[in-house]
């Protein structure tokens, strides 16, 4: 079948436009359209490809991924060696290179220098015939590396076509294939989601993505790539310096570091190297380092090298990010939420540039994933002003005598029950209303517009009520005087006035607004509602709650099955449950509750919601409708006894779609969860 004319032309302006954006993004780091007009280019040019295979070129966009796997990875001898840099660790030591520099160029002034970060990635060779991509390689020995070239063409910051009319006949770019930081984020956590082998660090995860035998695994990595310099070339001229010929590269379609900077003499070697180490926790991907590199090619070629670096270049090191120290113990801090965290006690070590004694171990699900435990030879990780962490575990070093490491049943600070609710990483104090390592927050939550609504009380006054101990729980609010108050910084009389009446005020609530103050996890305003509604009073919520316990701990039960008198309430499940239950549980939450009573906190009866031809039936809105606001279709619906919800779950009844649905949509799917477009949701609530 031929191709028409008008799809050739149109195949080959997507291709021109979405090689342009990908310049545009990678390259120069401007995109000027959002990724989803990105997305749009891709699928046309895609299904034309599909549809006409003649249309495809080796230099498509589309063609990032076609080759099978390979049986193992063939070596491809470098014609330019792949040479090692020098380190430096001092200013002295990189002082004593620039000293070397000069007495070999004769001269006494200012070497003119090119900056660069250095990357904790992998370097790769990239050879172009006639300006398309045609080999990718590792660096490996230096001499011989291993042919990557289906795997490089995965990466979208590589240019498989070179910019520009007349590209060189032949040209060798040489850079570093890494991970972002963000990029490496995300992939760890899909590894763990799926049980898989998680990488200690993105240096290690960027080589091990770039040797995998199926480029297809290659290519669902978030891969990225920076040239910094070159090898063979035929067909061009080099300019004068280093740094003009980085800027050539780019103009070819090469990303290069926008970080890459020129900078004279040693004076300014070392305010780049000051500057890069105090930016390197913000930038987007991990380097070790500096590289500073005699700009003038001329002077390079002088300099020459010796067997196994250049002469004209020097990697300044940052101190070091990872070191090994013992695991000594592990206590557990509560934060402002509730929430347990494990510190590591370690045993003191000297790591980017100071001694680490504390390393945080996130949660329980990251120590059993680690498999950490007390006793055990660990490697520790700083990086700039973030908190130290524990990356991994040297379990050759195992001693036989090594804890695992337990989640404390009581809080370590007040002493109720530790909550970790099904499928969660983070167990949490249930005490809210006591614990004092949550008291701030708790009064906050308690105060604010959509709870309490006492308007004034912001988070500096509170700061001044704890910490002079007038207001331990949320209850002593309603114990504070005028004259108390105006004892404050920034209170005056009036403002004490102001504030006590908004507290007084706050005492004719309702139950939903109530229950929600109290700030049991997984209760947001809707539940708050639903619970109101479904159960009408305190007593009877607080009486179902205890009941309930009662399954929690029987095996015999799924989890769905546990908690039946709240799991009968739409939109709450095992999780919610859970926290409701061992929030009511405590007696001191009960203590303040009744505190709140007795000093007056109150609420008209609650209304039963109305019943209707839909009443017990659970459905979830998403994406736009023609003809109906969200708000006026949940009103429909709402107005009909069902209930809406925000997320689906096995209890949706079905999901609402109109047009560029959620992720919703697709939860409803693998579920099995009904799903109807606007045309049946018409005539549902027109019908009903």
């Amino acid at each position: 079948m031929s191709v028409p004319e008008s799809i050739a032309r149109r195949a080959a302006e997507l291709r021109e436009q979405i090689n342009y954006h990908n310049y545009r993004y990678y390259v120069l780091d401007q995109p000027e359209i959002p990724d989803a007009e990105y997305d749009r280019l891709m699928r046309e040019l895609q299904r034309l490809e599909s549809q006409y295979p003649e249309l495809i070129t080796p230099d498509s966009p589309t063609q990032r991924v076609g080759a099978k796997p390979a049986e193992g990875f063939g070596e491809v001898r470098h014609l330019i060696p792949m040479l090692s840099l020098e380190n430096c660790f001092s200013e002295d030591e990189l002082r004593s290179f620039d000293r070397r520099v000069k007495e070999r160029l004769g001269r006494t002034g200012a070497v003119r220098y090119c900056a660069e970060p250095k990357f904790d990635g992998l370097a790769v060779s990239l050879r172009y015939e006639q300006g398309y991509l045609v080999m990718g390689a590792t660096r490996g020995d230096g001499y011989v590396g291993e042919d990557v070239t289906q795997n490089v063409r995965t990466v979208r910051s590589i240019p498989l076509r070179l910019r520009g009319e007349s590209p060189p006949s032949v040209f060798e770019a040489r850079g570093e294939i890494f991970m972002p930081k963000a990029g490496f984020e995300i992939l760890n956590r899909k590894l763990a989601a799926r049980g898989e082998k998680t990488f200690v660090n993105p240096r290690n995860a960027a080589a091990g993505s770039l040797r995998q035998l199926d480029p297809a695994v290659t290519a669902s990595r978030p891969l990225a790539f920076y040239a910094y310099g070159w090898g063979e070339y035929q067909g061009i001229e080099l300019p004068e310096f280093h740094s003009e010929m980085l800027e050539q590269m780019r103009q070819w379609g090469f990303p290069v570091s926008h970080e890459v900077k020129v900078v004279q003499g040693i004076e300014g070697c070392l305010a780049y190297y000051m500057d890069m180490e105090k930016r390197r926790p913000e930038l987007p991907f991990e380097i070790d380092g500096v590289v500073f590199k005699v700009d003038s090619l001329a002077q390079q070629e002088i300099l020459g090298m010796t067997s196994r670096a250049p002469r004209w270049a020097i990697a300044h090191k940052f101190p070091a990010q990872e070191e090994m120290t013992r695991l000594l113990d592990v206590e557990w801090q509560v934060g402002r939420t509730g929430a347990l965290t494990p510190v590591a006690r370690l045993e003191p070590v000297f790591v980017g540039g100071v001694t680490v004694s504390n390393a945080t171990l996130h949660n329980m699900d990251e120590i059993e994933r680690k498999d950490i435990r007390i006793g055990d030879t660990v490697v520790v990780r700083r990086a700039g002003d973030v908190i130290p962490e524990i990356v991994a575990v040297v379990k050759q070093r195992r001693p036989a005598d090594a804890r695992k490491i337990e989640l404390p049943k009581k809080c370590p600070v007040c002493g109720s029950d530790v909550v970790r609710g099904e499928g969660e990483a983070i167990a949490r104090c249930s005490g809210g209303l006591y614990c004092p390592a949550q008291r701030k927050g708790s009064i906050l939550h308690f105060a604010s517009r959509r709870a309490m609504n006492i308007e004034g009380l912001g988070e500096k006054l509170v700061d001044q009520l704890v910490e002079k101990g007038w207001v331990e729980h949320v209850d002593d609010l309603y114990r504070l005087t005028a004259s108390q108050l105006a004892k404050l910084d920034r209170m005056g009389p009036k403002s004490a006035a102001n504030l006590i009446e908004s507290i007084e005020r706050s005492k004719n609530t309702t139950m939903p607004r109530f229950l929600f103050a109290l700030g049991i996890r997984e209760i947001g305003e809707a539940t708050a509602k639903l619970l109101a509604e479904h159960f009408g009073t305190l007593e009877a919520l607080e009486k179902a709650a205890l009941e309930d316990l009662k399954t929690e701990k029987d095996t015999s039960l799924k989890p769905e099955q546990r908690y039946p008198r709240l799991q009968a309430v739409p939109d709450i499940g095992p999780a919610a449950a859970t926290h409701i239950c061992h929030f009511f549980s405590q007696d001191r939450n009960r203590q303040i509750i009744a505190n709140l009573l007795n000093v007056g906190v109150h609420w008209p009866p609650v209304k039963a919601k109305r019943e209707g031809p839909l009443t017990g039936k659970t459905y979830v809105l998403t994406g736009a409708l023609d003809h109906w606001t969200r708000d006026e279709a949940k009103a429909a619906l709402e107005s009909l006894g069902a209930h809406v919800s925000e997320s689906v779950s096995k209890k949706t009844t079905a999901v609402i779609m109109g047009k560029d649905p959620g992720s919703k949509l697709d939860k409803a799917r693998q579920l099995g969860v009904p799903i109807l477009d606007e045309a049946a949701f018409e005539t549902l609530v027109k019908g009903t």
